[in-house]
């Protein structure tokens, strides 16, 4: 599965803290956790933490990330959102989906329409909801935008030569109406646009090169290498030439049990 968008940061975290206001946060839920929202987690005055991967070697990541900073009554765990008995019967005051709802394709595929409805009698208070609007099977006419698109279609097809799932993207308006059907009322919602950098750039297509690898096709792995680094060094000009690809947006949503 590929990893987290490259372009997550503390600019999206603090639009979080910002709806949050004065509110307490309390016991919080990170329902899909990585080392970006544990980074930020720690930053934050909380009565506990839960924090939930489908994956161990993610869990690996944050327990290394974490060091001694996990107090007694904080918890990781590795667990799937499909398995009804994970944390049931538990409510937290600040539930936080970042990015879940696109990865959730590499460990609960075909399952995104049922996520809210399974957070929903976990949140006391507040979900934050941080996503991506999808960009990979849409076409764009700006030559920054064709370079991200391009970017992205390698980088998914590279991940399922490999035999991964690539993470599907869901709109903002799509999640808008799953919440409201799995009983949230939508408090905020707020669009920002997106500009990736080098950082962007060199990790997608380093993502690819990993992959290729793995293809017992060496002459197809050889052909698209060589375009893997065409791509490249296209992308970084550009990205020079215009102080980074401006193409796409990310969303945070604060939502509420009715």
């Amino acid at each position: 599965m590929s990893a987290l968008p490259i372009h997550t940061g503390s600019r999206l975290f603090q639009v979080v803290a910002d709806m949050q206001g004065g509110l307490p946060w309390g016991h919080v839920l990170d329902a899909g956790t990585g080392r970006g929202s544990m980074n930020w987690l720690l930053s934050l005055p909380t009565d506990s933490w839960t924090a939930i991967t489908g994956a161990q070697s993610m869990a690996e990541q944050v327990r290394r990330e974490l060091g001694e900073r996990q107090r007694p009554q904080d918890r990781l765990v590795v667990g799937n959102w499909t398995d009804t008995q994970l944390l049931q019967g538990e409510q937290f005051d600040t539930v936080l989906a970042d990015y879940l709802l696109g990865a959730m394709d590499g460990f609960a595929p075909y399952a995104q329409d049922q996520l809210f409805a399974r957070l929903r009698p976990l949140t006391g208070q507040r979900l934050y909801i941080i996503g991506l609007e999808p960009y990979v099977p849409y076409s764009a006419d700006e030559p920054a935008g064709a370079l991200v698109v391009e970017i992205g279609r390698l980088r998914d097809a590279c991940l399922l030569l490999a035999g991964e799932r690539p993470y599907r993207e869901y709109p903002m308006d799509w999640v808008l109406r799953h919440l409201r059907q799995a009983g949230f009322r939508c408090l905020d919602a707020q669009r920002f646009g997106i500009r990736y950098g080098e950082r962007f750039i060199h990790g997608q297509l380093d993502m690819c090169t990993q992959r290729l690898r793995r293809l017992q096709d060496r002459n197809l792995a050889l052909a698209l290498s060589e375009h893997v680094e065409t791509l490249r060094r296209r992308a970084l000009a550009l990205c020079q030439a215009e102080g980074g690809l401006r193409h796409g947006h990310d969303y945070v949503i604060c939502a509420q049990a009715a």
